[in-house]
């Protein structure tokens, strides 16, 4: 029963209508009809469908089976579902499910470990492990093309996600958690290793960009250093400079 009502308390905050719009408006302004999309943790399908709406060939990838099931029977036929989860190398791994609270449901143990004193994270348990696929971003490309845009959103497992990388793509967006910084800021560094990247967050769920400007890595870095705790999670997007 806990999966359930954890399934539809996912679709409450995230399939409304309002929030559907904001993104299909802001994925109309980032992505071209054509474009190649990545939606790497695509939970209930709010992005993918998105991206979409915007033109883009989506390929999504959900390794819960939960999410996975929803998706297999609810997204566009267009929409190419693969239930795997993308790391450092292909092969399978051992995802910690929270029954209540499956969006932060992950493969990063030390993510999973750091949440126990986390105060945002105090209500929830991981209670349940399920052996899930691996593919890398490497081998996506290698099936698919090189995407245009690749969104990230994997609860702490964002930079074993982007060791499966070789290439710098034109956009990349990896979730930011306040509590979590280190694991972000570990992020900018590998995407400095793979191109010249430039930094504008979105707050939240608001689907626009916070500053008027993008900013190089270092002020990026100082931003997210001064977050408060309790300042709420978002993406980070990092688009890459000439791309």
């Amino acid at each position: 029963m806990n999966q359930w009502l954890g399934l539809l308390r996912s679709l409450v905050i995230y399939h409304n209508p309002a929030l559907r719009r904001a993104w299909r408006r802001f994925y109309g302004e980032v992505l071209d009809p054509g474009d190649i999309a990545f939606d790497v943790g695509a939970h209930v399908g709010t992005r993918a469908r998105a991206m979409r709406s915007a033109g883009a060939r989506v390929i999504a990838l959900e390794p819960q089976s939960l999410f996975a099931g929803f998706l297999r029977r609810t997204l566009p036929r267009d929409i190419v579902l693969v239930e795997a989860a993308a790391g450092r190398v292909e092969g399978g791994a051992d995802m910690a499910i929270s029954s209540r609270h499956p969006t932060v449901s992950s493969l990063q143990p030390d993510f999973v470990s750091g949440a126990a004193t986390a105060p945002s994270f105090a209500h929830v348990v991981w209670d349940k492990r399920q052996r899930v696929e691996v593919v890398t971003l490497d081998g996506l490309i290698a099936q698919f093309g090189v995407p245009r845009y690749v969104k990230i959103d994997v609860e702490g497992f964002e930079l074993d996600v982007l060791a499966g990388l070789t290439q710098p793509v034109a956009m990349v967006s990896v979730e930011f958690l306040p509590e979590f910084v280190p694991m972000t800021r570990a992020v900018i560094e590998r995407l400095a290793e793979l191109g010249d990247y430039r930094f504008n967050p979105v707050v939240g769920e608001t689907a626009r960009f916070l500053w008027p400007d993008w900013a190089g890595a270092e002020a990026t870095q100082d931003w997210l250093a001064s977050l408060p705790a309790d300042y709420g999670s978002g993406d980070l997007f990092a688009r890459l400079e000439g791309a």
